[in-house]
């Protein structure tokens, strides 16, 4: 497993070492359309996060712990194009404080199964459903379909088996999404009925060569817009393919998705494809990315940027479809040999969004244009960061693989 920088190693080396890391993003976004039609600017420092990863007896007991600050520097959340959940209608949400906490055996059967290694996790954090989390992906803003490809920020309990190039995953999680930054999964509802468990995932992973990773996944996710549960199961799959190369200092890489989640019997149906493809020379890199995603579209408050939570019953009035080009160029301003980069970088994102099928919703009325863009200037700090794709636990982390901030 590779786990960057800032390693703490205890006198017996092999037994226990921890590895901590970081970064943060200060943004200046201009979005040319907003809820009430006008334009906005702001300026934020987005992804704030540290962490630390552990290993003990040799990596077979595993680690991670990931604190997030956004609900200090982005409290309001950040302007995005499209994004949605959690109450943030074009804006995306901070993210829980206590992002990550888990620990994960890599390895229960030790040689009583020959090459297969049978792994456990436990804890808060990232179900095993879907593409690698935004964060993890050579672009600051994350796609509209976040909330589509990944679930995030559960109690989560997961057993993992890897055989050869192949790795399954199966667990059972809370279905609730948090409502606040500072709020726990909840685990059990007053009334006594159980919200971890009420859930389920499945993901298979197939490594067939070095540089190529594909994805299969499946989950039921239980009433997530209502902390006490309810009678609306939701449905995700998701499939995906991630190739990179490196030689030296530069970068290929290419990555495709498609999500699709079914919500109140199927009566509900948003779908998703995005692709993206970064190369890097040196320290410079260049990054597009191409996404057609549909969103539900919820009755908002006063603030157009947020929608009620708990959502009533009959709180959408729609869908939307959001068809975005994303470019992304970057240059390293230092890269040094403890790991620290600072990156200065511009991305842009133009497209459209149309109304999908009935309903009330009509974005020519919300945004007074179909036309929708964002040009976003800023300044990436991290520290060992470049090595970490964020969500990969046990058995899955220690397959490898690398990210692009």
């Amino acid at each position: 497993m590779i786990l960057g920088g800032g390693a703490i190693a205890l006198p017996a080396q092999s037994a226990f070492r921890v590895r901590t890391m970081g970064q943060a993003v200060l943004v200046r976004d201009q979005v040319n359309v907003t809820p009430d039609g006008g334009s906005l600017a702001e300026v934020r420092v987005v992804q704030p996060v540290l962490m630390a990863l552990a290993e003990l007896f040799s990596g077979r007991i595993q680690a991670t712990a990931t604190i997030n600050f956004e609900s200090v520097t982005m409290p309001r959340g950040e302007l995005a194009l499209g994004g949605w959940g959690e109450g943030f209608v074009d804006r995306r949400h901070p993210h829980t404080t206590v992002h990550e906490l888990t620990v994960a055996a890599t390895d229960l059967l030790g040689r009583r199964d020959g090459a297969g290694r049978l792994g456990l996790v436990v804890g808060k954090g990232f179900v095993p459903y879907g593409s690698d989390d935004p964060m993890s992906r050579p672009f600051v803003h994350y796609p509209v379909n976040h909330h589509l490809s990944q679930i995030v920020e559960r109690a989560v309990a997961m057993v993992q088996y890897a055989w050869g190039p192949v790795i399954m995953e199966a667990a059972l999680f809370n279905g609730d999404e948090p409502e606040r930054p500072a709020q726990w999964p909840l685990i059990r509802t007053p009334q006594g009925q159980w919200r971890f468990g009420d859930s389920w995932s499945t993901r298979m992973t197939v490594q067939p060569t070095v540089t190529l990773e594909l994805q299969g996944s499946y989950a039921k996710v239980h009433e997530p817009e209502r902390r006490a549960g309810g009678v609306n199961d939701v449905y995700r799959a998701s499939v995906s393919a991630r190739w990179e190369h490196r030689t030296g200092r530069d970068t290929r890489y290419l990555f495709g998705e498609w999500a699709r989640t079914s919500e109140f019997e199927g009566n509900l149906v948003f779908s998703s494809y995005l692709g993206e493809a970064m190369v890097r020379r040196g320290p410079w890199r260049a990054s597009y990315r191409f996404e057609r995603t549909e969103r539900p579209e919820e009755i908002r408050l006063d603030d157009p940027f947020h929608s009620q939570r708990p959502a009533p019953d009959n709180s959408i009035v729609g869908i939307s479809r959001w068809t975005l080009h994303t470019v992304h160029f970057s240059a390293d301003a230092l890269n040094s040999g403890t790991g620290m980069h600072l990156t200065p970088f511009v991305e842009v994102t133009a497209g459209r969004v149309t109304k999908v099928g009935g309903g009330i919703f009509d974005p020519g009325n919300l945004y007074r244009a179909d036309g929708v863009g964002q040009l976003s200037l800023g300044l990436s700090l991290d520290y060992a960061m470049r090595d970490h794709r964020m969500g990969r636990y046990g058995v899955l982390a220690s397959s490898g693989g690398r990210h692009h901030h």
